[in-house]
């Protein structure tokens, strides 16, 4: 039986990961991003170890939630979920890019520094990350003009360099990124053509699997096979860059191995 946190699980894939982990024996903790989000969990709820709450979206909350995690003691695995896709507020203002920034790049950051270390890591990344360009000039879009798809594109290249920077520096922890395919939920739509219980599989066997195959790090996963990456998420200097970018964003260092 594993401890598992997972952001993101009140509903798709993170729901999904939370059922099937859940049934098969494991304490899973879940997080939603209010205490309406928190009560509407239903049965899901019920059954889970418990429930961390807080808006990844605000640094504070972020914090707050890291601190619910630590309470709760120490985490066999983290499965760094949550993300969305934001359309720009009123053309391009900067209020346009703040929420896809925050949920998709700096939350998993922050949370990564601020939880105890677990024995597993594993962040979303996307098939779209290719698309990213690896520019770290402008992280927060402040000069740019704001492109909703260029950022998503963006902040799931960020998630996938960040596992890799993190397998490199903390040889004792699994750290792996996965892309989920084109999943049924509210973001990919009813278009889509993998259903949630395949987006789901890849991550839960990397966080709870005795397989030999799984038991890797710093790899790039899609459907439960090694895929390749775009060329920055195994460039050590990109890593390196984008840890420090991240830092003086945030204000926190990811903590040296040890």
């Amino acid at each position: 039986m594993a401890r598992i946190f997972i952001t993101g699980s009140a509903d798709g894939l993170g729901r999904a990961a939370a059922q099937t982990l859940i049934a098969d024996g494991h304490d899973v903790f879940l997080h939603a991003r209010s205490r309406q989000r928190a009560a509407d969990l239903g049965d899901l709820g019920e059954r889970a170890a418990g429930v961390a709450v807080g808006d990844l979206a605000s640094a504070a909350e972020t914090r707050e939630i890291a601190e619910q995690v630590n309470a709760l003691g120490p985490m066999d695995a983290i499965i760094h979920n949550a993300g969305i896709y934001t359309e720009p507020v009123r053309g391009s203002t900067p209020e346009g890019h703040a929420t896809t920034l925050a949920v998709n790049s700096l939350a998993p950051y922050l949370l990564t520094a601020l939880i105890a270390r677990p024995h597993r890591l594993i962040y979303l990344s996307s098939g779209l990350h290719h698309g990213g360009e690896g520019s770290l000039d402008d992280l927060d879009w402040t000069r740019r003009r704001w492109d909703a798809a260029q950022a998503y594109a963006e902040s799931k290249l960020h998630v996938a360099a960040l596992a890799a920077a993190l397998a490199r520096r903390w040889p004792d922890v699994m750290s792996n990124a996965v892309d989920p395919g084109w999943v049924r939920t509210r973001m990919g739509g009813a278009a889509a053509p993998v259903d949630l219980d395949t987006g789901q599989r890849t991550q839960t066997w990397l966080a709870t699997s005795n397989d030999p195959a799984a038991l890797v790090s710093g790899g790039y996963w899609h459907a439960m096979r090694r895929a390749e990456p775009a060329g920055e998420v195994k460039d050590a200097a990109f890593q390196d860059a984008l840890l420090q970018a991240l830092e003086t964003l945030t204000g926190v260092a990811i903590p040296q191995a040890g």
